[in-house]
């Protein structure tokens, strides 16, 4: 399984790489949490941590990008079990969907019922500010018009159903109670709920595809995320997801800024210990793990 651009695997290939991950740690995890650009601050949070590199773990797609360190960390988060990727690979690295989507099926087979999802996105909507946190409630797959989607080819009802409901993604109470410890925490002023885009990327939106998701009602944009919200919902995962908004996406024709990765990683760095806070709290009063 060494072609990055890969479109089958199967649930013995998934199922080796979760058996042999737990032969070498001693951790059960119950939550899986992935990790955006900027905000793998998040493994600081893990005791007893055990680390292996993606690069060590035979199938498994290795992270590229600046800001995404290419670590799986497992431990223990606010007393609960947790493996966290910290950092993520992506489509525009040359990754498949279902490439990308190997660590999610993954966590799956090792005993993760619950994933909470994280990431960097330029902000649309113009009543957010940089460094806003926005809860995701609902997503467009703009990339999945153009057949980009992890559950495309052959499905093994082992992993989940061949047509998934994905209308209820993002679970309404963990976004109610973190959206309730946000404002508990003093996080109320930069606290949001909207609706995430992925595109592909690696380029930045122009402002025409900007303003096309601005009219469609999309609150932010980013270039991952959605196909591991999809697979994790194909194979029964509950899940949250939460965007740190840490450009404004350019609207106007004629404006002289420009989106660059580096502003992407200098907000993630500011708002990395907020990110945490809230994160660690809402795994602390989980009650079902």
């Amino acid at each position: 399984m060494a072609d990055k651009s890969e479109k089958s695997f199967s649930y013995e290939d998934i199922e080796k790489i979760a058996s042999d991950l737990l032969g070498q740690v001693k951790c059960r995890p119950k939550l899986g949490i992935v990790c955006g650009s900027g905000l793998g601050t998040l493994g600081d949070l893990v005791t007893d941590k055990e680390e292996i590199s993606y690069s060590d773990i035979p199938g498994f797609p290795v992270s590229t990008v600046p800001g995404h360190a290419g670590k799986l960390i497992f431990g223990n988060l606010s007393g609960k079990p947790v493996v966290l990727m910290k950092g993520r690979v992506h489509c525009y690295e040359g990754y498949s969907a279902q490439k990308t989507t190997v660590p999610i099926r993954t966590m799956k087979l090792m005993g993760v019922t619950t994933l909470f999802v994280t990431n960097a996105a330029g902000g649309i909507n113009r009543s957010y500010k940089v460094g806003d946190i926005m809860l995701i409630k609902d997503h467009m797959n703009l990339a999945g018009f153009a057949g980009v989607n992890p559950l495309i080819g052959p499905n093994d009802e082992r992993f989940g159903p061949r047509f998934p409901a994905i209308s209820r993604a993002y679970d309404l109470e963990l976004r109610k109670l973190a959206k309730k410890l946000g404002e508990e925490m003093g996080f109320k002023d930069f606290i949001r709920e909207g609706v995430y885009s992925m595109m592909v990327g690696p380029s930045f939106e122009s402002v025409t595809e900007l303003r096309f998701l601005n009219s469609m009602g999309v609150d932010a944009t980013g270039m991952s995320t959605i196909p591991e919200v999809i697979a994790a919902k194909h194979c029964g995962l509950r899940v949250f997801g939460m965007s740190l908004i840490t450009n404004m996406c350019i609207l106007e024709f004629d404006a002289e800024d420009i989106a660059n990765h580096e502003e992407v990683l200098e907000t993630g760095k500011l708002r990395s210990k907020d990110v945490q806070q809230l994160v660690a709290a809402l795994v602390g009063k989980m009650d079902d793990l």
